[in-house]
């Protein structure tokens, strides 16, 4: 938390000294117009998943990976028209693979979500835990072309806060320990609940590119589990990120 209140506190200093600066620097003499330019009122962003700290019972495996997207408002410095807050809103969602491991969210018998090995009895050929968060993104944007930043350098840093809307596991194709299909390689299994996993999240942001397209990564401030129900671990990412209008 202390992490989290140092990130929001340097957010609000950065935009409080280039407010002053706006406010302190003499006109230009040739003014730009922003009006109708075009700098990431949409994004959309893919890319890979992990889990920072996990303990040797978590073992993710395979390739996890994320897909969000954000509608945003952007709003230029006047006397500093390379930079802009940027604040939205969107949904993001994590799919987190593992291998001859079972989570069983819907466990009532514990406070502490099981992690289950099922190397020696059946298991699913795939195996996911998918969790989707409404999101409110926050950036601080610098654009190297402020008239047209879609044809120049981008650089953003922020943050976003996030509410759980669903968490489910989804395992595909069982098959016994000898690996062999019970019900078919077209057989699905969701199991639903949302008690283990921390309800809201906070996470910090950065992206980097060039146009309208960005590398992006976000690094997960608070623990993915409830306190007191697992290990504290934290989720990151890395992608790519699509931007326009």
């Amino acid at each position: 938390m202390k992490k989290l209140i140092v990130a929001i506190g340097s957010i609000f200093l950065i935009y409080g000294t280039l407010h002053a600066q706006e406010n302190n620097v003499a006109p230009s003499k040739e003014k730009l117009d922003l009006s109708n330019r075009a700098n990431d009122h949409f994004m959309i962003q893919y890319g890979i998943d992990g889990w920072l700290n996990t303990p040797d019972s978590i073992n993710p495996s395979g390739f996890s990976r994320h897909f969000n997207f954000y509608v945003m408002l952007d709003k230029p410095f006047r006397s500093s028209p390379h930079y802009s807050i940027g604040i939205g809103v969107g949904l993001g969602s994590s799919n987190i693979f593992f291998k001859n491991t079972m989570v069983d969210l819907k466990s009532a018998t514990t406070t502490y979500l099981p992690f289950l090995d099922v190397s020696a009895t059946s298991h699913y050929n795939k195996y996911k835990l998918t969790t989707i968060f409404a999101e409110l993104p926050l950036e601080i944007r610098y654009a190297g072309n402020p008239v047209q930043p879609d044809k120049g350098l981008k650089i953003a840093l922020g943050l976003k806060i996030g509410t759980l809307l669903k968490s489910y596991t989804k395992g595909k194709n069982l098959m016994d320990v000898n690996g062999t299909s019970i019900y078919g390689d077209k057989f699905i299994q969701k199991e639903s609940n949302k008690r283990f996993i921390n309800t809201t999240r906070f996470a910090l942001t950065g992206r980097i590119g060039f146009g309208n397209f960005s590398l992006d990564g976000s690094y997960q401030v608070n623990g993915f589990l409830k306190e007191n129900a697992g290990a504290t671990f934290h989720p990151w990412s890395l992608g790519i990120t699509v931007s326009g209008l």
